[in-house]
C-alpha cells in the first residue's frame, strides 16, 4: 500500500507539492486538511472519539471527522469521501471557511494545516470504522462550548481551536 501523501500550500492555499503525512507532521509543513462537522435539528453536533489506536491525539473526542484531501481531489469530494470512511453515512456537505493553525503534539509532531471547514446536517446513527473512531455521541453546541472551557484536554486540539470560529458561525445563523 502506498504511504499517504498530503499537499503542501502556501499560506494563501496554492499547492507547492506533495509529502508523505508523517514526514509533513514531523517537519511541521503547511498543508491542505478538512474538518466535517454534522448536526442534527437539535443543534446536536455529531462527536467522535478517535480511535485509542491512532497515532496522535488517541481517545480524544473531535468533530465529526477530518483528515487530508487527496491529490486533485475538492474539498467537498474529500469531505464526503472521509465522513463514509469514518462515520459510514453520506450527506450533503457546504462549505463554511478555511483558516491556518498549528498544533504541537507530545509525541513531537506537529499539525501545521490550512484546514477547510464543512457542515453536513444529519439525524440518523452513524455506522462507525472501528479503526478510525472508538466512539461517537451527539452534543449541543451550547454544552459543547462549556465543556471545552473547563475540559479542553478531553478535546484535539484541531477542535479546541476550530470550534469557537464554527459555533460563532453557527449561532450568526440560527
Amino acid at each position: 500500500m502506498e504511504e499517504e501523501k498530503v499537499i503542501l500550500v502556501t499560506p494563501k492555499d496554492e499547492p507547492i507539492g506533495l509529502m508523505p503525512k508523517i514526514e509533513a507532521h514531523e517537519k511541521a509543513v503547511l498543508h491542505r486538511a478538512f474538518s466535517v462537522f454534522v448536526i442534527n435539528s437539535k443543534n446536536e453536533l455529531m462527536l467522535q472519539q478517535r480511535a485509542f489506536e491512532k497515532y496522535h491525539s488517541p481517545g480524544l473526542w473531535t468533530n465529526t471527522c477530518c483528515s487530508h484531501q487527496r491529490y486533485q481531489e475538492g474539498n467537498i469530494e474529500a469531505g464526503t469521501r472521509r465522513l463514509k470512511e469514518e462515520m459510514g453515512f453520506e450527506t450533503d456537505l457546504e462549505y463554511l471557511f478555511n483558516f491556518i493553525y498549528k498544533a504541537p503534539f507530545d509525541n513531537g509532531l506537529t499539525e501545521h494545516e490550512l484546514d477547510h471547514v464543512m457542515l453536513g446536517r444529519y439525524e440518523n446513527k452513524p455506522k462507525i470504522n472501528p479503526k478510525e473512531v472508538a466512539s461517537w455521541k451527539w452534543m449541543h453546541i451550547d454544552k459543547i462550548y462549556v465543556d471545552l472551557i473547563n475540559n479542553t484536554e478531553n478535546y484535539t486540539a484541531w477542535f479546541a481551536i476550530i470550534f469557537e470560529r464554527f459555533y460563532n458561525h453557527l449561532k450568526d445563523q440560527i
